[in-house]
């Protein structure tokens, strides 16, 4: 479900897009300094999103170097420095990781994600013991989701709510101290939890179809069997609108925040990235959670 969240590479200035980069990297590396090497194949773009954003509402400069990584041996490449908010990204990626592939296996069977699972399970340990109340409420909110799963909930919007949730409680980083901003992170990171549930739900229709999985996209514009093109001809209008609002409120969110560092970065994520994405994803021009080499 992860894997959404990512620039417009296009539109970004080269010097932006090295320093995107950087965080990612600084994560990855936050991620095998503390955690080992293997648990850093679960980075997503997402959490150095949250990286990127989080940092941003630090006045300081970012401050980084060039350096080589397993990786990419050859290349010298900008990594921006650790420091509590890329720790607390890799954090987030270690538990949220480890919950999705716990889930493959529980839901799905895929051996991916039993295996997975049992590979993060020792990061997944350290990680939660340093939010413990985070990780509890996160475990909680999964199974909220999971039960409306179950009970094969028909609407969209309820069965988006506690992935949304999950999303809130992972963008209220406890070291932003200023609990205003806390709270519009929250905000922001709400909506777009509900913006990748919707998305995700419409980029695996054809395989829930196939598998017979939940999908509340289908349970909720009651899919009959018949052609599926044509069933989502007939629903697109209606999720692109729900989308464009959580996108909205994605922007009102940011501009209350009135980030200064990165700003050109997180405006083109913003404001560029994810109506990209979104339109990449509604076309059937985007492979579910397609990941370029950054």
């Amino acid at each position: 479900m992860f894997g959404y969240v990512e620039p417009d590479k296009p539109e970004l200035k080269i010097r932006e897009f090295e320093v995107f980069r950087g965080y990612y990297c600084g994560v990855c590396k936050s991620i095998g300094k503390r955690f080992g090497q293997v648990p850093r194949v679960s980075l997503n773009y997402d959490l150095a999103f949250l990286a990127v954003l989080l940092d941003s509402t630090q006045g300081e400069m970012s401050i980084g170097k060039v350096e080589r990584c397993i990786a990419h041996p050859i290349r010298k490449r900008y990594v921006v420095r650790r420091n509590q908010f890329i720790d607390y990204a890799a954090d987030m990626n270690i538990i949220l990781a480890y919950y999705n592939l716990r889930d493959k296996w529980s839901d799905e069977k895929k051996l991916s994600g039993a295996f997975g699972s049992m590979a993060l399970r020792g990061a997944y340990k350290k990680a939660a013991k340093r939010y413990k109340e985070k990780t509890e409420r996160i475990e909680s909110l999964l199974d909220d989701l999971s039960r409306l799963e179950k009970e094969k909930c028909a609407s969209l919007d309820e069965a988006a709510e506690p992935f949304a949730n999950i999303m809130r409680e992972v963008f209220q980083c406890p070291h932003v101290e200023d609990e205003n901003k806390r709270k519009v992170l929250g905000w922001l990171g709400y909506n777009i939890g509900r913006w990748i549930y919707i998305l995700d739900a419409w980029d695996d229709l054809a395989d829930d179809i196939k598998s017979g999985s939940y999908n509340a996209i289908l349970l909720q514009f009651q899919y009959n069997g018949g052609d599926l093109d044509a069933f989502k001809a007939g629903i697109k209008e209606r999720l692109d609108f729900s989308l464009t609002y959580s996108l909205s409120e994605c922007e009102k969110a940011y501009s209350l925040l009135g980030a200064v560092k990165n700003a050109g970065i997180i405006d083109n994520i913003i404001y560029s990235g994810l109506i990209v994405k979104t339109d990449k994803v509604l076309q059937g021009r985007c492979k579910k959670n397609e990941k370029e080499s950054i």
